[in-house]
């Protein structure tokens, strides 16, 4: 939900010198196609007090389509990709620490996690320099002589991004980073309530491109809101839309681009879970179900929101894990020692409590926490019931008993989404039937390590309602590309496939 400029206080004067790092003022404007422009005032609070800390002129529709027009006159200029976003990680990394106070500001996840945002958007760019100089594609041998056959990868043209308040810039820089390489340009819809992190990067790479003569517009952004994303996803000039959000946004934009035979790439919702068989490393299952669990104020897409432990040592590890969740310091992400801040929204802090009266509606116990403010919070509760099968993007645990392996994989498989899960044991046979074709069916399939924080190098992304879209490492770039196979003859001759005659 957009707001729109209404309070008198703002909190801009005691962050102006971060802002002044980044480029940023108290009103910034929020459309950038080679020039910068915007029309409404959209307010960004801290979500610690509420109170505004900068504003931003968004865009419309008709800045959407004035924005593609501009990037169909300059794609053809794109050829020195490697090179550009070697220069864009050096310019970020100059100023990853004040851009991972924005976010920590902004979208309110403690500084380090701020930090390490950053840190993955120059990570994923040192992957995609890589990348720029070993696509691969095959030589594949022809059935006819004297013809040669390969597979070829070119760009799409031009590549939508419409991304989710929680990861306000690492998510779009998985994306620009592997598009650009790919030789595309890009256009960026940041979330309406992290506006300012959206222009203070969308600077940083407009910056990069004016200074080797290049078209700005490579690097657009249109901010705004729910029109202008319908605008993206429904213009044929935006060849992959590749969006970020919730399963029921995601459905829309999924029905929306595949109406006019677009391609699409979505990230949706996850419903993780973590299971603790009885062999375990119990301290390392405890510290990680924390992190997995609270991290983020359990505002990431991988938070672990189930927690499945044997039945024979359920009743010791929650004991350790209610004593670890004692020790979380809740407040300002920007203090140190604090390990979760706040909720991104007032509308986030309802879905907290509507959870945890649900959770007690249908029969189950809070553990942890209590409904009153918002702390982490662990309930038990039966597996099949319909809290249980939902995200609720909180820090809200859910915790059951097993018996088998075999129950907790289809309980594990049970819910609609499936986006990242984790097993804690010592017993290989245990890994290798997680793993394997009876085992989990997310995208991300651990072993004794949380469901979240993970690496560049393997694609991210997950099946069923989580969208089956896939970004970052491994054959992400893929997404980005068309494929193409060509056939050469050189025969001077006219062989056909399949020994077919026709003469």
């Amino acid at each position: 939900m957009l707001r729109f400029s209404k309070r008198l206080y703002s909190e801009f004067p005691k962050h102006q010198s971060l802002f002044n790092r980044l480029g940023l003022e108290f009103e910034n404007n929020g459309v950038y196609n080679g020039k910068w422009s915007g029309s409404q005032i959209v307010e960004s609070v801290n979500p610690v007090t509420n109170q505004v800390i900068g504003k931003v002129r968004v865009g419309t529709p008709k800045d959407v389509q004035e924005t593609l027009d501009i990037i169909e006159d300059i794609k053809p200029m794109w050829r020195e990709r490697g090179e550009i976003v070697r220069q864009m990680r050096v310019a970020l990394d100059e100023l990853k620490e004040p851009l991972g106070q924005l976010v920590s500001l902004e979208m309110g996840k403690i500084y380090a996690e701020g930090l390490g945002e950053v840190q993955e958007y120059i990570d994923i760019c040192d992957y995609a320099l890589g990348l720029s100089r070993s696509f691969g594609g095959q030589v594949i041998p022809s059935e006819r002589p004297g013809h040669f056959m390969m597979e070829q990868w070119n760009p799409l043209g031009t590549v939508g991004v419409i991304s989710a308040f929680n990861f306000p810039v690492a998510v779009y820089g998985w994306n620009s980073a592997l598009g650009l390489v790919c030789g595309n340009a890009m256009l960026w819809k940041g979330a309406p309530t992290t506006n300012l992190t959206s222009v203070a990067v969308t600077k940083i790479l407009a910056d990069v491109l004016e200074a080797n003569k290049l078209p700005g517009a490579l690097c657009s952004m249109v901010l705004g809101g729910a029109d202008v994303g319908e605008a993206i996803s429904r213009s044929k000039q935006v060849d992959l839309v590749s969006f970020t959000g919730s399963t029921a946004v995601g459905r829309k934009v999924g029905e929306i681009v595949q109406s006019r035979f677009g391609k699409v790439l979505l990230e949706l919702g996850g419903n993780n879970c973590i299971i603790v068989m009885e062999d375990a490393d119990l301290d390392l299952a405890v510290r990680s179900v924390l992190f997995a669990a609270v991290g983020t104020a359990g505002q990431r897409c991988t938070t672990t929101r189930r927690l499945l432990v044997h039945e024979r040592i359920y009743d010791d590890f929650i004991d350790r894990l209610v004593k670890a969740y004692g020790h979380v310091k809740v407040g300002d992400p920007l203090q140190e020692g604090i390990l979760c801040g706040p909720l991104h929204t007032k509308q986030a802090v309802e879905h907290y409590k509507k959870g945890l009266e649900s959770v007690k509606q249908q029969n189950g116990k809070i553990l942890y926490g209590a409904g009153n403010f918002v702390v982490p919070t662990i309930t038990q509760i039966d597996p099949s019931a319909p809290v249980v099968q939902h995200e609720i993007f909180v820090p809200i645990l859910h915790t059951f008993k097993f018996k088998t392996l075999e129950e907790a994989i289809k309980i594990n498989n049970a819910v609609p989404q499936g986006l990242s899960s984790s097993m804690f044991t010592k017993d290989m046979s245990n890994v290798f039937k997680w793993t394997g074709p009876n085992g989990s069916d997310c995208g991300i399939v651990n072993v004794n390590i949380p469901t979240n924080g993970a690496e560049i190098g393997g694609a991210f992304g997950g099946n069923k309602e989580t969208g089956w879209g896939r970004e970052s490492g491994s054959d992400s770039w893929k997404q980005y590309m068309r494929q193409q196979s060509c056939t050469i003859n050189y025969s001077g001759a006219l062989p056909l496939a399949q020994g077919i005659k026709f003469e």
